[in-house]
């Protein structure tokens, strides 16, 4: 079966001229959509990929109309191609139901494991040169060593209860929970 997907970003654009090129490449079954295609929430393209089966195609008028992120589509595609379906896209002529079409998806997702593995690589870089310049990704801490020390003291001593200290610090008792299992740790 063809299934076809039209969206448009706005409820002001008209999807007429997709919805057309959809009706003419065969499709039996169109799902319309009117949201951003960065957006993850789109409930039409959701109920499409859970309604396609194995030998069905997927059919979009652009590859910008299924989604404006790369990462996003690799991963429709995946989904896609996991229940032995196929995808078409009419403006830039990538049909996966053929061997070339295939290669071509293949080759452009190769490129993006290549772009994604070199962000990790120069994230690790940077994280590694701000480690040796003394810095410490993450959160700062909610209460100085000087607080720590004094909730411990507190704690242990039996004065305050750990919940107590955590309202007295203006903090959550769970902090105040981690920083005294820490401390349990440690000794």
């Amino acid at each position: 079966m063809k299934l076809g997907y039209a969206r448009v970003s706005t409820e002001a654009q008209d999807n007429a001229a997709q919805l057309a090129a959809l009706k003419k490449a065969g499709c039996q079954r169109i799902f319309e959509e009117k949201a951003s295609g960065g957006r993850w929430e789109r409930p039409e393209l959701k109920r499409l990929t859970e309604q396609l089966r194995e030998g069905d195609v997927l059919i979009v008028w652009k590859l910008d109309r299924l989604s404006r992120s790369l990462k996003d589509v690799l991963i429709l595609m995946e989904r896609i191609e996991q229940t032995g379906a196929g995808f078409r896209s009419l403006t830039e002529a990538i049909d996966t139901t053929s061997p070339a079409g295939r290669m071509m998806m293949q080759i452009v997702g190769s490129f993006a494991e290549f772009e994604r593995e070199m962000l990790r690589e120069r994230t690790r870089h940077g994280l590694a040169a701000a480690r040796t310049e003394g810095r410490v990704g993450g959160r700062r801490p909610k209460l100085k060593p000087r607080q720590q020390q004094e909730i411990v003291k507190l704690v242990e001593a039996g004065e305050k209860t750990a919940a107590d200290a955590a309202r007295l610090f203006g903090v959550h008792p769970s902090t105040v929970a981690r920083l005294l299992a820490r401390r349990r740790l440690e000794e």
